[in-house]
Order: C-alpha cells, then structure tokens, then sequence
C-alpha cells in the first residue's frame, strides 16, 4: 500500500495524478496546503505504519517531523520525499530525501517531473508521449518557463485545474493520458477557457487601478488584494510596472501573501522566506502573520494607488527618439529623451536635472521609483511640445 501526501496545487494534484496512474486503488493521495501537511506527517508517524510506503511530493516537512521520518527510516519504514524548492535542499542528506532544482540540462524541474522520472525509473508507470506532453506542460507552468516560451496550452492547463474540482480534474487527466496518443483539450474545455481568458482580461484591467507602492526591505514592492488569477495578474502587473521589484498578492480571505517578479535579480523565495515562506526565485508565498500584515497591509493602506501609463498612445511611447512625457500627482513634468545612444537625460519641469542615465529603462525607474510618475495621453504630450515651439519662438 502506498500513501502519497502533496501539494493542492496543479503539481502537486499531477503528482496524485501519476500516483493514480502508477498505483491505482493501491495508494491513498492526500492533497495538502503547506501548513496541513506537517500534521499529516504526525498523524502517519503516530500510526507507525510500517507496512505503507509514505510518499511526500512537492512539499517539505518542519524540523519535528523531518526527525521523526529518519528514526521511521531508520526503524524499518519505507518513505521517499521528492521536491524541487531550494529551501528542501538541505533534505538532501537523508537518503529518504531527494531535492533536485534543476535537471541534467539546466531546466527546472517541477516536482511532477521529478515524480514521473522516479515513477519510470521503479518501473512503477510506462512512458507515453501523452504523459511526457502533459508532465511538461506542468513543468513549464510551475518554473514560469511558460511566460518565457509563451507556452499557451500550459497556462490554460493551470487555468483548467482552477475552474474544474480536484476530482473532476483528477478524473478527466486520468482518462485522458491512459486513452489518448498526445494530450489535448476538448472542445468544451477550450470553450470555457476562452470565456476564462476573457474574465482574466477584466479582472486585471481592474486590479491595475488598485496597485500600491512602497519600499520594503530594500525591494520597490507592487501591492495589490486579489482573490483571483494570481499567477496571471502577478505577470502582467510586473510586466505593466518594470520598476518594481516584485508585486505581493494579499489574498485576505485565505491569509496568504503571494510574491511574483520578472526580474533574475530578484530571488523571491528569499523574500518568502524572512516571513517564514517559500516557493521559487519568481514566485513563492508566505502566511499572512502579524508582522507582514505590518508592512503589506497596515504600512500601506493609506498609500493612493499608482496612475496607469496611458495605453492607447501613437506619438507618446516608451523610449521614443522624440522624447516621453510623464506626470507626477503635484503636477510635476517629466521629460525623457536621449542625448546620445547611451546617454539618456530627464527634464522636470523643463530643467534638466543633474543625473543622467545608460539607458531609458533606468532614466524611467527613477522617475516612477522616486516621484510615482505615468505616461500622460497623446493629447497633453502635443500641448506640451506645443509649449515648447511658443516658448522657442518667444526667445529667437
């Protein structure tokens, strides 16, 4: 008999999936938060059951438990964890334990991977392209190397697993890859997937109205409260906003935090982890505790949210040759225009200021880092330059 305990989420429900597929009605799969898994660990400790093999995926224990599965180990008992989050690594050094980031070939692994090569490796489930097509769809959507490919079908995987129960999800994947040739989505799914995409793009014209600022701990953070499509407004608002840092999710109905960025200087797990979280270097997440409803709630509560650049402009745009208008809440004007090819300058109301800049990204940064600045329409960007001319003239 084997007892499987993983994640709630789409990799960890893929473990299940494959332990389905592996086992059948021989393995008991337990889906499981980060906090309720350690209190199944106890109970299955508890129990001493030596006759159950004990599989963890996609999770880590706490320092209790990770003792009590050496002494189960050491006394006889069979388990295996398999994860692939760098805060896991140090389990490494059991031999019940195996950690792995990244692949052979430099790729993150997602722990369904990691599950699927041990799975064939056992000879305990046979290779298929429809499981090698579906395990890396997972792969992709959980290490966000989707976003990097534009890898669609595993977006609209992760997108499926939301809209449907576990069960139904469950049930549906497992048809699927024992009776197909390739993965696919029916017609049905791709119909409420479209309808899915279409609510995605409202709720996140919304939301990027409700963005706030703030420094902490020496990250320009974006902060927002959402219930919702949190990988994809966590992308697109950090897209949208490039100087920041990271954006943090509140999800205040289930008291958790989420952190997303696209940058590869900013390692957001570590964030995670000086609140007692975890998760990858561009997304992981943390309880909501006293101390970060301090600094992501209370501290910044009373903030206004940043103004939207202007979308629809043809003569005011990023890194134009021209120069770009932006605008301040004091009315403040910003004018970026290139001096040279690597020399980008700043007018503030019409004075230059001292500070230059290699490129209009960072000439950019310090305007919406320091002053919370936006991009104004095409309308005040020609009243401007038409400003300019008369003010031209008057001094010839």
């Amino acid at each position: 008999m084997y007892k499987l305990l993983t994640h709630n989420d789409l990799d960890g429900v893929s473990c299940g999936i494959l332990a389905k597929l592996s086992f059948g009605d021989e393995v008991n799969v337990r889906y499981n938060s980060n906090a309720s898994l350690d209190r199944e660990v106890e109970s299955f400790l508890i129990s001493e059951d030596k006759d159950t093999f004990l599989l963890i995926t996609d999770l880590s224990v706490n320092d209790q438990n990770e003792k009590g599965l050496e002494l189960f180990y050491q006394g006889g008992g069979k388990v295996q964890l398999i994860d692939h989050h760098k805060t896991a690594l140090h389990l490494n050094k059991y031999k019940w334990g195996y950690v792995a980031v990244e692949n052979d070939e430099g790729k993150l692994n997602s722990a369904t991977s990691l599950f699927y090569e041990y799975l064939i490796s056992k000879n305990l489930l046979q290779q298929t392209e429809a499981l090698n097509e579906f395990v890396e769809l997972v792969r992709q959507y959980d290490t966000w190397e989707w976003e990097k490919n534009d890898n669609q079908l595993a977006r609209r995987l992760n997108a499926l697993f939301y809209l449907l129960s576990i069960e139904e999800f469950e049930e549906i994947m497992i048809n699927r890859l024992q009776t197909s040739d390739h993965f696919y989505f029916d017609d049905f799914e791709k119909k409420i997937l479209d309808m899915e995409d279409d609510k995605i793009v409202r709720y996140i014209r919304r939301k990027r109205r409700e963005l706030v600022q703030t420094e902490i701990g020496g990250y320009f953070a974006g902060i927002v409260y959402a219930e919702s499509y949190h990988s994809e407004l966590g992308n697109e608002l950090a897209k949208d906003n490039p100087h920041l840092d990271y954006i943090a999710i509140l999800n205040m109905g289930g008291k958790k935090l989420g952190f997303r960025t696209i940058h590869n200087h900013v390692d957001v797990s570590e964030v995670a982890r000086k609140f007692g979280g975890g998760g990858h270097a561009k997304a992981s997440g943390c309880p909501l505790t006293a101390d970060t409803y301090k600094k992501f709630v209370t501290n910044t509560f009373p903030l206004e949210s940043l103004r939207v650049d202007a979308r629809e402009n043809r003569f005011n745009l990023k890194e134009s040759p021209l120069g770009s208008l932006y605008k301040d809440r004091n009315d403040d004007v910003f004018f970026i225009y290139p001096e040279s090819d690597k020399n980008w300058v700043i007018e503030r109301n019409k004075t230059k200021i001292k500070q230059t800049f290699n490129s209009f990204a960072e000439a950019e940064k310090y305007i919406k880092r320091k002053h919370e600045a936006w991009l104004v329409k095409d309308d005040d960007f020609v009243s401007f330059l038409m400003d300019v001319i008369r003010h031209g003239r008057k001094n010839q």
